[in-house]
């Protein structure tokens, strides 16, 4: 991501806490990366390459704010994205004998 992209967005997360426990967190910007890659790939978080260096999909997953993923996915709707359909199960039942 160039810096013309990056600058607006760079105040947007809030502040790592100085005292946080475990290893040093990846930089927001790249962050930001992997959960576009993610995004634009429909790729699965687990997927995320780590030789990218984005860090791995579950730190980009845990950084994508609750409140974002659902106005993602309200506008998905909007857009007429189909929704998941329900589907009954059929594993407690035995299955029809066609013969």
């Amino acid at each position: 991501m160039d810096d013309d992209l990056w600058e607006p967005v760079e105040p947007l997360p809030p502040p790592w806490p100085e005292r946080a426990p475990g290893a040093k967190p990846v930089s927001d910007r790249l962050c930001l990366q992997g959960i576009l890659y993610v995004l634009f790939n429909d790729a699965a978080w687990q997927l995320l390459p780590l030789e990218l260096r984005f860090g791995s999909g579950q730190i980009c997953w845990r950084r994508l704010d609750p409140h974002v993923r659902g106005r993602l996915s309200r506008r998905r709707e909007k857009e007429g994205d189909p929704q998941p359909v329900r589907r009954r199960s059929t594993g407690a039942r035995r299955a029809v004998n066609t013969a």
